[in-house]
């Protein structure tokens, strides 16, 4: 009875180191020697000196283990390469802080308060393109605050371009419930025309224009979307065309001035304001370089309380290093709104400041320091980068091993 169970202890132990020294050597199973295992097992050998013993004792690769050590090389260098371009994409990528980028990173908002333009195919009331009509139009703006009007043009044009005549029927402006809430609906008349006076530029050149003026047409208390709708003949074919305005009655802040200073190694401009509605102020500034070059967006988003307040705009130390504008700096095109979060409007514009608002001083770069800029967050994202690199540069040097 003794005997049958030391035979199977031994068994059962044999099999584990066996089992042991498989697990261990996922990658150069086909490289151990199979005596190794038997020879270790039959002296009651650990698992540790099982392993020790077959790395000592390997001897040239087989066939097959040459050709599974070259594809768990080549796994874990495609590993450890992305994970090294995950590391410098994120650490340039984060050179500099959020609120002061390069404004090459943001097309968009090199010339914010541009108008907007478009042209689409005319359609007929059966909602069909209509064969050779376009229709060209443009917007002043989106958001509208307080005293803020919209310009809003029309224009009938063929596939060349063309001019085409434009009848238009009628126009009007509308308030567009956002909710179930019953409230009272606004209806405006809106002239479109082209004659050359108030909102229109040039008499008879086939665009017909208008401005809404929502605190002086009926909106002034009312805080929305305003639609204008107008209705047009061109050839013949009726068309409808539409424009959103979305208009809050408020104005939250007044700017009242601007200051500059140098202050831990950048160069930082304060936007000055008077706070009425205390919340959460977004706003943006660009800057350019003294030979008119788009050099810079910054960006401000933070709570402020009622009264005398200032808008910090960064423009930070390494991105000027970087990018060696020509001073004096430019600051230009400021917009600003308070947040209003989980309502609709969800924002209350302040004034558009629009062209150059201030001229900096004359600095030399040196002036500033070239450190990159440095967070928490940005610290620990690049150490849990840089250990995902070394975990797979570690297992490339034990797979490059011959």
């Amino acid at each position: 009875m003794r005997r049958s169970v030391r035979i199977a202890l031994g068994c059962t132990a044999a099999a584990l180191v066996a089992l042991a020294v498989s697990l261990v050597l996922p990658g150069d199973g086909a490289d151990a020697s199979p005596a190794v295992a038997a020879t270790a097992a039959s002296h009651g050998a650990t698992a540790h000196t099982v392993l020790a013993s077959a790395h000592a004792s390997t001897g040239p690769l087989s066939a097959e283990g040459q050709r599974n050590r070259a594809a768990q090389l080549a796994l874990w260098q495609g590993r450890y390469e992305r994970a090294e371009q995950t590391y410098a994409h994120y650490r340039d990528a984060t050179r500099y802080p959020h609120e002061s980028r390069p404004l090459a990173e943001h097309p968009d908002q090199v010339r914010p308060f541009a108008t907007i333009s478009e042209e689409n195919k005319l359609r007929n009331a059966k909602g069909e393109p209509v064969k050779g009509l376009k229709l060209r139009t443009t917007q002043e703006r989106v958001f509208a605050s307080g005293p803020d009007t919209v310009k809003l043009t029309l224009t009938a044009v063929d596939d060349a371009g063309q001019v085409l005549p434009l009848v238009i029927s009628s126009a009007s402006a509308q308030s567009v419930a956002e909710s179930k809430v019953l409230a009272q609906a606004i209806q405006v008349g809106l002239p479109f025309e082209d004659q050359g006076q108030g909102a229109d530029s040039q008499a008879g050149d086939g665009t017909y224009s208008a401005r809404l003026n929502p605190s002086q047409q009926g909106f002034a208390s009312y805080a929305g979307t305003i639609r204008v709708l107008v209705k047009f003949n061109a050839q013949g074919e009726q068309g409808l065309a539409h424009f959103d305005v979305v208009y809050n009655p408020d104005v939250p802040a007044t700017w009242t001035g601007v200051r500059e200073a140098v202050e831990g190694g950048s160069l930082n401009f304060y936007l000055q304001v008077q706070v009425n509605q205390p919340g959460r102020y977004v706003a943006s500034a660009r800057v350019d370089d003294a030979n008119g070059q788009p050099f810079a967006l910054l960006q401000f988003n933070q709570p402020l309380a009622a009264g005398p307040a200032e808008f910090k705009m960064h423009v930070f130390g390494a991105l000027i290093h970087d990018k060696r504008p020509a001073f004096p700096l430019r600051l230009r095109d400021v917009e600003g709104f308070l947040l209003h979060e989980n309502r609709y409007p969800d924002r209350a514009m302040m004034a558009r400041r629009e062209g150059n608002i201030h001229t900096s001083a004359r600095y030399s770069v040196e002036s500033f320091s070239a450190a990159e800029w440095s967070s928490e967050e940005r610290e620990r994202y690049l150490a849990e980068y840089a250990k995902d690199a070394e975990q797979a540069r570690t297992q490339v040097d034990r797979y490059s091993r011959r």
